[in-house]
């Protein structure tokens, strides 16, 4: 199977060309960074200059968005967003319909819930329980 690829045109009227995630199908700008252990779910895109890491999940119309970061083992759910510049960190969950502000930063291990908004420039922190989950606090 070739490289398909799809273009679409962003909000300075600039032609930007996406290519299906071998793992997943989903769109991943060419100028993104996406490792092929990652999942990409066929209704989800990566914009340009964003980087998804090892065995990370972008759940069905997940959207990651410029420059930001999701690291090893996060998850984005179904409709959430990761803003531009922001940073999810290992292990972290960001919820369905969640928005992640931009330049914002999710701590390793955090689960931010369904619906939340972290706003520009914030950082959400791991709770007790979510680092218990991970096996990291007594």
């Amino acid at each position: 199977m070739g490289i398909s690829y799809v273009e679409f045109e962003d909000e300075n009227g600039v032609l930007r060309r996406y290519r299906k995630h071998v793992n997943g199908r989903g769109l991943v700008a060419t100028t993104a960074k996406v490792d092929p252990t990652a999942f990409v779910d066929p209704t989800a895109y990566v914009d340009p200059g964003a980087e998804v890491q090892r065995h990370a999940v972008i759940g069905p119309g997940g959207w990651v968005d410029r420059d930001a970061i999701v690291a090893e083992r996060a998850e984005i759910g179904v409709r959430a967003h990761v803003g531009r510049g922001a940073v999810v960190g290992r292990n972290a969950v960001v919820g369905p319909y969640a928005s992640i502000g931009a330049a914002a930063r999710v701590q390793n291990g955090a689960r931010v819930p369904r619906e939340a908004k972290v706003a520009e420039g914030d950082e959400y922190r791991a709770s007790t329980e979510d680092l218990r989950r991970l096996g990291l606090a007594a």
